[in-house]
């Protein structure tokens, strides 16, 4: 549907700049999640108290949250 952010509370237009710099952010976002399957491919736990793949799941929450993050920085939306 064309506009349709017009339908939705709390958001707005964007200027070329801001689309840009939010599909240049969400490119980095599929870099990164890139780069989590490549250790989630390559590491292995090396004893019981270590776990790897425990620390890569934190690790893309909070890259997730980042990348969320600057996204909301640039749309600003006016809803919480």
């Amino acid at each position: 549907m064309k506009d349709q952010h017009e339908k939705i509370k709390g958001y707005r237009d964007l200027t070329q700049a801001e689309i840009d710099l939010m599909n240049e952010i969400k490119a980095k976002g599929e870099e990164l999640s890139a780069l989590i399957t490549r250790v989630n491919d390559t590491v292995k736990p090396a004893f019981r108290e270590s776990d790897p793949f425990r620390w890569s799941s934190i690790a893309k929450t909070h890259l997730q949250q980042g990348i969320m993050s600057l996204i909301r920085a640039v749309a600003q939306p006016e809803t919480f």
